[in-house]
């Protein structure tokens, strides 16, 4: 450990910057190969096309904090991210209800600074009490609950792995969170139709306080590449 702290902090002999050249010609092949992609929809929101409208609108600057799912992995594979520290996640902890507090305290200690909380609609019930708080303090919090009314992980993986017995991932009887936002004295917006997603986002992006938008995105819409249970990377499913 020591030998490598010599070498980041440029004591000792230097490593070429040449040297990760082969794995980066390494990795862009693979991305040439199996790039992202999604089938576009004129009929639903799709989750892929949120995370990009939202980096368009945002130019990528955003301190964006998510909870775990299926919305943490398309934030962080369409999301342009431009610097660090714009990402706040728990990682692979199972933190649902992690991103709405996490992305309060963020934009407390930056005031000045574009925050979201890009939540699910199963994580956010966890912690949607703390719109009084972000109220109370005067905040500028945008929170974007991206809605496909399930526990979407849970679900992706009953779908693909258990022939869509689905059991205990159905959210069809949530809150209304454009209501829930106004009994907390926020404002609340809703997107059902693709139309409707930039004009949403424009206006919750620049009204002043605490918004959540609900974006109501395709049900069924799975994230890849994901490992299947029990296997390793080299089993990786693409899609």
């Amino acid at each position: 450990m020591n030998q490598m702290l010599d070498l980041l902090n440029g004591e000792g002999k230097k490593l070429p910057a040449a040297r990760l050249d082969p794995w980066r010609r390494q990795i862009e092949t693979w991305k040439a190969q199996a790039p992202l992609s999604y089938s576009e929809s004129t009929d639903a929101i799709k989750p892929q096309q949120l995370c990009k409208e939202l980096d368009r609108l945002t130019d990528g600057q955003a301190i964006i904090a998510t909870d775990v799912g299926q919305h943490q992995m398309w934030i962080a594979q369409y999301y342009g991210f431009r610097r660090p520290r714009q990402s706040l996640t728990s990682g692979g902890l199972g933190a649902m209800g992690y991103g709405f507090p996490a992305a309060l305290g963020a934009q407390l200690a930056y005031p000045d600074r574009q925050v979201i909380a890009f939540v699910g609609d199963g994580g956010f019930q966890m912690t949607a009490q703390e719109l009084a708080t972000a109220v109370q303090y005067g905040t500028n919090i945008k929170v974007i609950v991206m809605n496909n009314n399930s526990l979407g992980m849970v679900r992706q993986w009953q779908q693909l792995f258990y022939d869509r017995n689905y059991s205990h991932v159905d959210m069809e009887w949530q809150p209304d969170f454009v209501k829930l936002a106004e009994a907390y004295g926020a404002t609340g917006l809703r997107a059902r139709h693709p139309a409707e997603l930039s004009t949403v986002l424009e206006q919750g992006l620049s009204t002043p306080g605490v918004v959540v938008m609900d974006i109501i995105v395709e049900g069924e819409e799975n994230v890849f590449p994901m490992v299947p249970p029990g296997g390793g990377i080299a089993d990786m499913v693409l899609g």
